[in-house]
């Protein structure tokens, strides 16, 4: 699997990003191209810290029993998605392309780059699986948008 930390891989994943346009169509699911690049800027600014989410209990315990099946396997299509994820409104492509490549690139600055440890949902994060976890998750998205 490439690696979020390599930095070859990272930018094969922004010249991936820098092929969509405002007029990129999902091949499926309901975002716009738009929400698509706010939704996964905000996963990653998880990996950051930046960004804070609310779990209850049920959905922690959730979380960790299934973060080994999910981190091993392809993200499917249409996957349900923690509502501060869910990015319903328009907004302005070239900002959010930006935002979002400013963000993973961060990752090619190598595993100290990742300043959390305790995932909300998915419990103990290690460098590993935030490289498995990010990787797939805009692979996944990106790959929605046909790019």
């Amino acid at each position: 699997m490439s690696s979020i930390y390599n930095k070859e891989d990272n930018d094969l994943i922004i010249a991936r990003i820098n092929k969509l346009t405002p007029e990129s169509k999902a091949l499926w699911g309901k975002m716009t191209v738009d929400q698509m690049l706010k939704h996964t800027e905000a996963a990653v600014a998880v990996a950051f810290s930046e960004k804070e989410l609310k779990i209850n209990f049920f959905m922690k315990l959730l979380g960790k029993m299934l973060k080994n099946k999910v981190f091993n396997s392809d993200f499917g299509k249409n996957s349900p998605t923690a509502p501060e994820f869910i990015f319903t409104d328009k907004y302005d492509f070239e900002a959010s392309k930006k935002a979002l490549i400013k963000k993973y690139s961060r990752f090619a600055e190598g595993e100290k780059s990742i300043s959390l440890t305790q995932h909300p949902f998915w419990g103990k994060m290690s460098p590993e699986d935030w490289d498995k976890l990010m990787w797939k998750h805009v692979d996944h998205h990106l790959r929605q948008f046909g790019v």
